[in-house]
């Protein structure tokens, strides 16, 4: 039995969540299932839809299926034990066959997408050639355009009447709970308001401070000093490596809308097989950086711009252990930096 509370942007549980769970870790390939692979949405795309959604001035929404892998039916002859609490003395040793998926199966996130994706290719959606969690829906001159991130959709039309009628034929299939304006999704908080969409990491940023123990001591004002030069300080003094590697991760996925941290990040990432002393005290600067930063974040403005733009920089030859050279960029649609 898996048991989770679901939180919004402000960190309030919006409601708890229990679920029978199956032991996937029991399954043999070949007999127990077979392609388990399902399609999952980039941060760029979410972020092109955000951009798109600026340019076309139209809202975006959100919905939520309740139990997703549970609509999903599989292909394979899958059988399950009597889960505790609910065993049937009398016939202790018969199992269940499942008929459709449970959570912790394998090919669970594989069959609801094949559900999902069927359901919305009947009711006259194009999948994405590129990006197969993209589905669109055109009438006329107006579009609907649907992401799709697991259970989670994000949804939004040039014409508000497409919404709520998508709105209607899911809820028609699935059990759906409609969540409203797109404000917090993927730990990123959404604001759409009349200018543009403002995207930001506020509460993400307290959560980290908080786990890493970095909630005291001063803040500084740039991300990295522009006088530091970081090797492998073979002979400095070792640090948890795990502790290191997990400031990192969470780091990495700050930069989804920090391109200020990127280079620093990405910098201090390369250490991470034997991170020492002078690598954990450029890494705690970043989040002091953050501290005092916390409110930073991207802007997509509204305007009629909508060109593919790129720029690229390079520090050639810049690293001091293999002389290797460091190269960025960034693309931008209109003035929206998607990626």
């Amino acid at each position: 039995m898996g048991i989770r509370n679901k939180l919004d942007d402000q960190g309030n549980i919006v409601r708890n969540k229990a679920r029978l769970v199956a032991q996937g870790y029991c399954q043999e390939e070949g007999i127990d299932y077979d392609e388990t692979f399902a399609p999952l949405a980039r941060l760029e795309a979410i972020r092109n839809l955000l951009a798109y959604s600026c340019y076309k001035n139209f809202k975006l929404y959100q919905m939520d299926v309740k139990s997703a892998f549970l609509n999903g039916i599989i292909q394979e002859e899958v059988y399950v034990k009597q889960p505790p609490g609910f065993e049937n003395f009398s016939r202790p040793n018969d199992v269940y066959k499942l008929k459709k998926a449970l959570y912790g199966l394998k090919q669970a996130p594989r069959a609801w997408y094949d559900r999902l994706s069927s359901f919305l290719l009947q009711n006259g959606f194009i999948r994405g050639k590129v990006d197969t969690t993209l589905f669109v829906f055109e009438k006329g001159q107006d579009c609907l355009l649907v992401q799709i991130y697991v259970d989670d959709i994000i949804f939004g039309a040039t014409n508000d009447s497409l919404c709520k009628k998508f709105s209607k034929l899911m809820q028609g299939e699935f059990e759906m709970s409609m969540m409203g304006e797109l404000n917090f999704f993927l730990r990123l908080q959404i604001k759409q308001c009349q200018e543009g969409i403002y995207i930001s990491q506020s509460k993400y940023t307290k959560e980290l401070l908080k786990k890493f123990g970095i909630e005291e001591g001063r803040t500084v004002s740039t991300p990295m000093a522009t006088n530091v030069k970081i090797d492998k300080d073979e002979k400095g003094k070792s640090v948890d490596e795990s502790k290191y590697r997990g400031m990192i991760g969470s780091l990495l996925y700050f930069t989804a809308n920090r391109p200020d941290i990127l280079h620093a990040v990405c910098l201090c990432a390369c250490f991470q097989s034997n991170p020492k002393e002078s690598h954990m005290s450029v890494v705690k600067r970043i989040f002091r950086y953050l501290k005092g930063t916390i409110q930073y974040g991207l802007f997509y403005p509204k305007n009629e711009k909508f060109s593919l733009k790129g720029y690229s920089d390079s520090d050639y030859a810049g690293n001091i252990d293999d002389r290797k050279s460091t190269s960025g960029s960034c693309q931008f649609l209109g003035d929206c930096l998607v990626s």
